[in-house]
Order: structure tokens, then C-alpha cells, then sequence
């Protein structure tokens, strides 16, 4: 059973859950792990100040074990992704995402995916079993900064959508105080998109303070008629878009705009879409409209690839904007989210609003309960009765989940009439806030 990493690798508040010390003991395991197997570790970070102590603790740890380490600097998530695909590596990511400054995390990256749960486990074994092992002198791995991988990314990039249809003017971008900030003008200039940029000035600590993703309402506020917004979060993995007065088009919006492209393109194999239990019913009717089919995998970006990766998938993602275009990256790529999503409102010549305003959306809420012990609530044979009479309603959709990163028991509620998805969200709510407190 994994005891350290959760649905998007290790996560916790800084100096508290997350320490140098485990960020030597993993860099260390790593290294044991896959000495042999890969020829170097690279190591990215977002914008947070605690980046560069946990980075240098985990390199010292890996280059113990004998793995060569480079420096990748402040990029988003999905370069290194590329990076790692490309060089046929490894790397690590210091981030936690969408949280705010006083946390960190890792994530851990082979070839461009996630490591599968297995290795997870097996590093973990190291970490717990045997915490450190050196190499001989002659063996200790080198340490050197690479910062020339941003450069190569952004290259990458421009080379996808250099030829494309794109908009010159009315883009506005929040890019959260967090890694986009070091390429987002880059690429956007390079494109002939001539964008607003906000949030793309950050000091170590704002990264996602009341902006960014989880924020709409810091850039949609302010939003003049015609304008789109682009929102970023921490580490640039995700991507959402919102209109003026903060109307928010989430990740099951922009993958049903982009999927009319794709089909129209011959790029949607298998007609297929594959989105988490999460997404809206509203979104499923979409698909089914036009033929498509929606694939549910359970919630993490990580689960939907490996549906993607089994079914040939081309289109894939998550309400929160983890939108993954297999045929142009191997993991959620805000970036070319964005991208995308411009491309295909010059291709079909309608506006964001013209769509949106024919999307079906069904009433769905989402609340996160505080919990003590998210495993032991779960198991409560209380709620496993409840939810299993609310399961045989056809008028409903109930999902329960623990947060793989925070402290939380996910309720999620969706269905016809808002005032009985209301209703079954705050019982459900009340009744694991009771079996939280025993």
C-alpha cells in the first residue's frame, strides 16, 4: 500500500509534511531505483521559494545513489514531460499546483508519463526499508543546471502552431504567479498573439494568491465584451477559459469544442473522449449528439492516460482543465490547451459564447469536507448504505471520494432539479462531517 505518494505524487505543507530530508531519502531511492535503467535526472520546480532547497536535496540524494542530475530551472510540468519523452529520461517536478505557497510537492516522470503506481511503491520500499545508500567515490553522480530544456520547449511549441489560425488581439492570460510566467510571453509573441499578461510576475509566495484557475473571478471581473480570458495554474498543467463576468468554461466545455474540431480533422480516433466520474452528465448528452462516446476513468489525470494509452484515445481530461491531446503531448498541457482552444474558435468561426450558450450543463456541486481520517470515512458502513440507496436514483449522480493531496472527503452531486441536488449534497455533506467525528 502506497504510504507517501497520493494521486498526483507527494504533496504537503513545507518544512511540516514535505522536508528536505524526504526530498534527500526520494532523490536517493530514485537514484537506487532507476541507476541503469536511465542515464540522468531531471529536475524542474515552479515558482515557489521552497523549490530551490527541496530540489537541491533531492539531487544531493539522487547523485549519492550514483544518477547524474540537471538542473531544468522554473518550467511548467508538461515541458519537462516533453523533455523527458524526448531525451528517453527521467525527471522530477518540485510543484504542488494549484495550492497555495506553503505547500510543495513531487511528481515523478519516466518518458514523459507519470511513474505507474508500482514504482511508486517499490520507491517507497526504499524509503521506508533502507533510507540511504552511497555510492562508492568513483560512482557519485554530477550535478549541472540545464537551462537551455525552456528554450527547446518553447520551440517545440511555436513549431506546433506556427502555421496555424489564431487570434492577434482580445486574449487575456492569468498565469497565477506560477511557471507559465518564464515562457508564456515567449510563445505567445512568437505566435503573433498579442495578449494582456497578468500574473506572470512572481516573488516566491504569490504563486496562486487569488489568481490563476482556481480564481476566475480575478481576471473575469475585469474582462471587457469580446475578450477571452486564459487562466494557468501553478505549474501550467492545466488550463481553463472564462468570459466577461467570470464565466467560467471549464475542461468538459473546452474538450467538447475542441473534440468538433478534431473529428472535422480526422484526429478523434475511435470517436472516443475520455473524462473521470466527475464530469458533468451534460457533457456525456453532448457526445452522445454527435456520435461521440465519453470514456469515465476514476478522477486523476494519470488514470485518464492510461484509459487513453489502452483505447488509442487521442482526447482525454478533467473537469479542473487537465486536458490531454496525445497526438501533441504525453500529459495535460495548459499551453496547448490554450492553444488549441483559440485554434478551434478561428477554425469554426463562432465565438466562446456562441458555444457555451449550446452547451447542456446539469446542476452538479462540489464540496470538500475537512476530515480527520479520509480512509476510515470512507469504510463507514453508514454511508456506504446511503450511498448505495442514492446510487438506484436515475435522477441523480453521486460521487465520493477522498482528496489524493489534502485532508478532504470530495461530495459530488449532480442531477435534474438544482434544489434536490442541493438538498442530497448537504445531507451527504452533514452525514461524513458525522462519521469524521465518530
Amino acid at each position: 500500500m502506497k504510504k507517501l505518494f497520493g494521486t498526483d505524487g507527494i504533496r504537503g505543507v513545507i518544512n511540516e509534511e514535505l522536508t528536505p530530508e524526504l526530498a534527500m531519502k526520494l532523490g536517493n531511492a530514485i537514484g537506487r531505483y532507476y541507476l541503469g535503467k536511465y542515464n540522468r535526472f531531471i529536475i524542474a520546480k515552479d515558482t515557489r521559494n521552497s523549490g530551490d532547497l527541496l530540489e537541491s536535496a533531492m539531487a544531493a540524494g539522487a547523485a549519492s545513489a550514483g544518477m547524474n542530475v540537471e538542473f531544468a530551472g522554473v518550467i511548467p510540468t508538461p515541458a519537462l514531460a516533453y523533455i523527458t519523452k524526448r531525451e528517453n529520461t527521467l525527471g522530477a517536478v518540485i510543484s504542488a499546483s494549484h495550492n497555495p505557497a506553503v505547500y510543495n510537492g513531487i511528481k515523478v516522470l519516466a518518458k514523459g508519463m507519470k511513474i505507474s503506481d508500482e514504482d511508486e511503491v517499490e520507491i517507497e520500499n526504499l524509503i521506508i526499508d533502507n533510507p540511504y545508500h552511497y555510492t562508492v567515490f568513483s560512482g557519485v553522480g554530477k550535478i549541472r543546471q540545464a537551462d537551455h530544456y525552456r528554450d527547446e520547449y518553447v520551440d517545440y511549441i511555436v513549431g506546433l502552431y506556427g502555421s496555424e489560425k489564431l487570434p492577434s488581439e482580445g486574449i487575456v492570460v492569468d498565469g497565477a504567479n506560477g511557471a507559465i510566467s518564464t515562457v508564456i510571453s515567449m510563445v505567445y509573441e512568437s505566435l503573433g498573439i498579442e495578449a494582456d499578461l497578468r500574473g506572470i510576475r512572481p516573488n516566491g509566495i504569490n504563486i496562486n494568491d487569488g489568481c490563476g484557475s482556481l480564481f476566475p473571478e480575478y481576471l473575469g471581473n475585469s474582462l471587457q465584451q469580446g475578450q477571452i480570458g486564459v487562466l494557468f495554474d501553478g505549474d501550467a498543467d492545466r488550463c481553463l477559459f472564462v468570459l466577461p463576468g467570470s464565466r467560467l468554461i471549464d475542461g468538459d466545455m473546452l474538450m467538447a469544442l475542441n473534440s468538433i474540431k478534431m473529428v472535422n480533422q480526422g484526429r478523434l480516433k475511435g470517436n472516443r473522449v475520455v473524462a473521470t466520474v466527475m464530469s458533468n452528465l451534460g457533457f456525456e448528452k453532448y457526445l452522445t449528439s454527435r456520435n461521440l462516446l465519453l470514456d469515465r476513468t476514476k478522477v486523476g489525470d494519470k488514470y485518464v492516460l492510461e484509459r487513453m494509452l489502452q483505447t488509442g484515445g487521442v482526447l482525454g481530461g478533467e473537469q479542473s482543465g487537465h486536458i490531454i491531446f496525445l497526438d501533441r503531448s504525453s500529459t495535460g498541457d495548459g499551453l496547448i490547451t490554450s492553444l488549441e482552444t483559440l485554434n478551434t474558435l478561428e477554425e469554426l468561426g463562432e465565438t466562446l459564447e456562441q458555444f457555451v450558450d449550446s452547451f447542456p450543463v446539469y446542476p452538479q456541486l462540489l464540496k470538500n469536507v475537512p476530515v480527520s481520517d479520509k480512509k476510515g470515512v470512507m469504510e463507514d458502513r453508514k454511508l456506504k448504505d446511503r450511498l448505495e440507496e442514492l446510487k438506484k436514483r436515475e435522477d441523480l449522480r453521486v460521487v465520493l471520494r477522498p482528496s489524493g493531496t489534502e485532508p478532504f472527503v470530495r461530495v459530488m452531486v449532480e442531477g435534474i432539479e438544482s434544489s434536490q441536488v442541493e438538498t442530497v449534497c448537504q445531507e451527504l455533506v452533514e452525514l461524513v462531517e458525522e462519521c469524521s467525528n465518530g
